[in-house]
Parts: C-alpha cells; structure tokens; sequence
C-alpha cells in the first residue's frame, strides 16, 4: 500500500474516533443527574476531544465557579477561585463574552496578567454554553500552552451545544414537591402540633472538648537562668518524695564560683596585709572597713554562687508521677529563671478542664450537670460538676476562642487518668424547644444587623 492511501486511513481513522468519543461524551451528558455531575464531567471529560491542562465552569446565574478540573468541589475562598470570579464576571460584561474565542494574557489588565501567568497556561478557549434563545447559562474555560486550532474550536463549539441542552433540562426540571392532598383542618392541626412542640421544654446542652489535667500538680521550675544538662526520670514516671528529677548545666556556675572564690582569696590578702600595716600606717588603718566590706562581699557572692549550685538539681517535693514532654526535647534547651519544666501530680487526682467556645456559650450555673465521653471509651461517659467557668475568653492553642472551665469528677473511676482527652458535654438551664434550635441562628442575625 503506498504512503498516500495509507495517510488517509489514519486521518480517518482519527476523525472516526474524535466522531466515537463525540457521541460517548453526548451519552454521559444525556444520563447526568444533577448540575453537579453534570459539571465534573463537563470540566474532566472534554478531554476526550482536545487537551488542555485546566479547565474552569463558571455558572451565571449563581456568578459563582461551578466545577474545576482535577477538583471534587471548588473552595470558595481560595485566591485562585476569587481571582476567576473576577475575570469572569469581567469577560460576562459586553456582547461579546457568546461567542467562542481564544484569550490570552494580553486580554486582560495589565494588574491581572501577573496572576493569569501564575495560575494559567498561556492559551485559553472561552466557550460559552448557549441556549437556544441565545442566553448564556455557562461558560466553559479551557486553558492550554498550545494554539487553538480552527477544527477544535468548531468540534467543541458542536460539543458545547450537546452542554447547554443538558444544562437547561436540569435547571429548569421541577422539583418533587409533597402533594397537598390533606384538608385546611389537618393542616391547621399540623401547625397548632408544631408550635405545642415547639413550646415544649427541653434542657439546653453544648459539646466542648476536654482533657482530664492535675488538680493540685506541684509545678518544678528553673531555680536558675540556664540549659538543662539531663532529665534523670521519665515521662509519666512514679517518683518518690526527695528523688532527683531533673539538673540544670553546672559549668557556667562552677566557673563564676572558681571567679568569687579568687576573688574571695584576693581580698582576704588585701585585709591581712593591710591589719599588719595598721599597727603603724595610719591610711592603711583607715584602709581597714573598706577591706573588711569588700572581704564580706566576695564571701556572701561564694557563698550564693554556692547555693545557686545545689539548686540547679531538681528535686521531687512529694511523690507523684512527673508530668512533661519528650526528655529529648529537654536536654540541651536553655530555661529562663522561673520556666516550668515539669510537674509532679496524683494521677488520679484529676479534674476536667474544658474549653467552651464563645460561639457555643450557654448560661451554665454554679454546679451544673457534666458529662465527659472519653476518646478511650465513649460508650460510657463519666460524671462531673462544673465549678469554675472563666470571665474571659482566650486563644486555645487550635487558634480557637474559648472560656477555659474546670469540673471535679463525681465517682471515682479506674479509667481515670491524667492526659486523657475527650468531649464534654455541658447541661445548662431549660428553654422552649424552639430557642433551643434557633440560639445560634439568632446570634448571627442579631450579629449580621447590629441589634
């Protein structure tokens, strides 16, 4: 067979398979449930008939991006979404954002080219979706490094007509309402039902999650400025009363002794030289006090050079189990004077602590009722009394704004453990069942108007 005939065979073979993947993309469109599917499938399938790297749907009537390629849902507040919000709202502006064109960069602005080159390959196919009265529904943006060619504008101009037919069967098919076969006075009873139940009285509650802490911990901190040298326990160790815990680095101290030490030494001298010259010298008689002083200076310097050495060794003030991190993350770490390293706490003398967020604060009473689920066994809660709540919100370490409270455990519990997480669950005061539903609701309307 000679080169000719054979390269109209390829040719027609490839215009048979773009015809094939043309009438199997027309198929899915046709069996699309919703705008949704309908959306993924318009921004990840045409890729049967043309390459592109990205694809973007933009819906009209909500002026909002529909579907990205790549992407089971958009996130609304990412740059690149807003930033396509923009140029699409732009480019729906005059006449001629119906008809199918290819944009580039120098299109736009000259403020937004930086960000099409950041976000977008250099070519993109501008292809609305029309109806046929001529309104657009969608816009469909194909985006690629390559040049549109005139065979691929016209085969996806034909594929987006087969888009806009799907598009307008599901956003004008009705939806399934309830037939209103009942009389006005079943309905009357349903409506005079529903405010009896919304009137009923229910006890309010709220979740906030909650960690089981030391309730009287003793808490060791940095007698000194200085690096901690070695931890001589464990985390979660059990320790007896007057047991090492943890030493600071010696050798900064033990130099500026050996320095107060010298010194100490220099200024003795100094004073008996000067008591042996005194018997006839009288300037080094009146030498004497400040000698004296300056000999009781270094002294007292040695001797709270010294002191500070034999605090550098923490020591356990009572038995307990020494609650702190990883010793690896300790050793080698400087501590300011009064830094906590660790604390010595009854692991079962715990307490809840709980953090209430302010967008979930409810009146809760001295006393009130809680119950703690455990990560470790939520199947059976425990119990608790509240009887601390804090005035002021603060900034947990989630970033979240929360008033910290504290409940006593009213059992005693084997499961009880200090560290143990879980969420609490708070009972408040009773209120209609209607506030119960419509609390936060009505906060972010009163917020919203100002009231």
């Amino acid at each position: 067979m000679s080169a000719a005939p054979q390269a109209q065979l390829d040719v027609r073979d490839r215009q048979l398979a773009v015809l094939a993947g043309l009438v199997q993309l027309e198929r899915r469109v046709r069996a699309a449930a919703t705008l949704e599917e309908l959306g993924f499938l318009v921004v990840n399938d045409t890729h049967m008939l043309a390459g592109y790297r990205q694809a973007v749907l933009w819906r009209c009537d909500t002026a909002r991006v529909q579907a990205v390629s790549g992407l089971a849902a958009p996130d609304r507040d990412a740059p690149f979404t807003l930033w396509l919000t923009t140029l699409f709202r732009d480019g729906m502006a005059g006449a001629e954002s119906r008809k199918t064109a290819v944009l580039t960069a120098a299109d736009l602005p000259a403020a937004e080219q930086a960000m099409w080159a950041e976000h977008l390959p250099r070519q993109a196919l501008w292809l609305p979706l029309r109806r046929p009265d001529g309104s657009v529904p969608a816009v469909l943006l194909l985006a690629r490094d390559d040049p549109w060619h005139d065979g691929e504008k016209q085969l996806l101009d034909t594929l987006a007509d087969a888009y806009a037919h799907a598009w307008v069967a599901l956003a004008g098919k009705p939806r399934r309402g309830i037939a209103l076969t009942r009389s006005r006075k079943v309905w009357a009873g349903v409506a005079v039902a529903a405010l009896l139940l919304l009137a009923l009285p229910v006890r309010q509650s709220v979740l906030a999650p909650a960690e089981l802490v030391a309730r009287d911990p003793a808490i060791l901190r940095a007698p000194v400025q200085g690096v901690v040298a070695e931890m001589l326990v464990k985390p979660n160790e059990a320790v007896e009363a007057g047991r090492p815990l943890a030493r600071l680095d010696p050798r900064e101290l033990e130099s500026r002794l050996e320095v107060a030490r010298q010194s100490l030494g220099v200024a003795e001298a100094e004073l008996r030289q000067a008591q042996q010259t005194a018997m006839f010298d009288e300037k080094a008689k009146a030498a004497l006090a400040v000698l004296q002083g300056r000999r009781e200076q270094q002294a007292a310097e040695v001797a709270y050079v010294e002191e500070l050495l034999r605090r550098i060794t923490l020591v356990a003030p009572r038995a307990g189990v020494a609650i702190f991190d990883d010793a690896g993350e300790w050793v080698g770490r400087p501590v300011a004077l009064g830094e906590r390293i660790l604390m010595l706490a009854e692991p079962r003398d715990a307490e809840l602590e709980i953090h209430l967020p302010v967008s979930d604060a409810i009146a809760l009473p001295p006393g009130a009722d809680v119950r703690l689920f455990l990560n470790t066994d939520p199947a059976s809660p425990l119990d608790a009394r509240l009887v601390r709540a804090g005035y002021r919100a603060g900034q947990t370490p989630e970033g979240v704004m929360a008033y910290r409270l504290r409940a006593t455990l009213t059992g005693d519990d084997p499961r009880v453990r200090i560290g143990l997480k879980g969420t609490a669950k708070l009972y408040g005061e009773r209120t209609s069942l209607f506030m119960y539903l419509m609390r936060r609701p009505l906060a972010a309307l009163r917020l919203r108007l100002g009231l």
